[in-house]
């Protein structure tokens, strides 16, 4: 293959991943909680020392995704169970894949007391530990901006752990919006005072879905271009062959 089709697929490559990241962003703009991802992208210029001049192809690389951590829309549900964080804070979940965070602060009690997500995984204190509330509080719940949990009587019965997250892009999902440390390790600490909880409301998707549907259709074209020059390209060898061929 020649320098043009390589070209070529490396477009077509890093078009089919990008095309993957922003399907994912639309399928879940109303997923609360969740963070768009976004790819990065890289060029690589080869010189090659011809007969009579040197010859320069760029080559498009791509350099994985990361996740934009911006603040989703915030929406009041009435509900003294859902909560929503206003700063840089996560929530902290109890999983089958260890402990994992996230923003999505639709929560419920099981019939066992436990705090837990939609998903069932229970949600975590500031050290780590599932956090039970008594079964019979219902609406009596009062949770402060610090995340203190207690009833209409004045006894604090816990509170939901925030924790930040300083190597936040190397984290990996999960999917339900989850993240879970690296191998590297967990470097999740607790949050500072800039996070705050609100009561009775949950963090939409960060996700524009026009914008995305935009981005979508650039992508889907970029790939077509892509194709249709490697197809080409191809068209055009067989053409010489066959020229070549009749002359012989």
């Amino acid at each position: 293959m020649d320098n043009s089709t390589y070209v070529s697929l490396s477009l077509a490559t890093a078009m089919r991943n990008a095309l993957d990241v922003t399907a994912n962003n639309i399928a879940n703009a109303n997923t609360a909680g969740f963070k768009g991802e976004r790819v990065v992208f890289d060029s690589y210029l080869h010189r090659a020392s011809g007969t009579d001049e040197n010859v320069e192809t760029d080559f498009l690389i791509d350099q994985g995704s990361y996740m934009d951590p911006n603040q989703g829309a915030m929406s009041r549900t009435g509900n003294p169970l859902d909560l929503a964080l206003q700063g840089d804070g996560w929530f902290g979940y109890e999983t089958e894949a260890g402990t994992a965070y996230g923003r999505d602060g639709r929560f419920a009690l099981d019939p066992d007391g436990a705090l837990v997500t939609l998903s069932g995984a229970r949600v975590l204190d500031p050290g780590g530990a599932p956090i039970a509330l008594p079964p019979d509080t219902g609406g009596e719940v009062k949770i402060s901006e610090d995340g203190t949990i207690s009833t209409q009587g004045g006894g604090v019965i816990g509170r939901v752990g925030l924790f930040e997250l300083p190597d936040l892009q190397g984290y990996e999902r999960i999917g339900a919006g989850m993240f879970v440390a690296p191998d590297a390790g967990d470097t999740a600490r607790p949050a500072n005072d800039g996070t705050r909880v609100v009561q009775g409301a949950v963090e939409g998707s960060n996700v524009q879905p026009v914008v995305e549907m935009t981005r979508l259709m650039a992508i889907q074209q970029a790939y077509e271009r892509a194709l249709k020059l490697v197809s080409s390209e191809d068209d055009l060898t067989r053409d010489m062959l066959r020229r070549i061929g009749s002359q012989t």
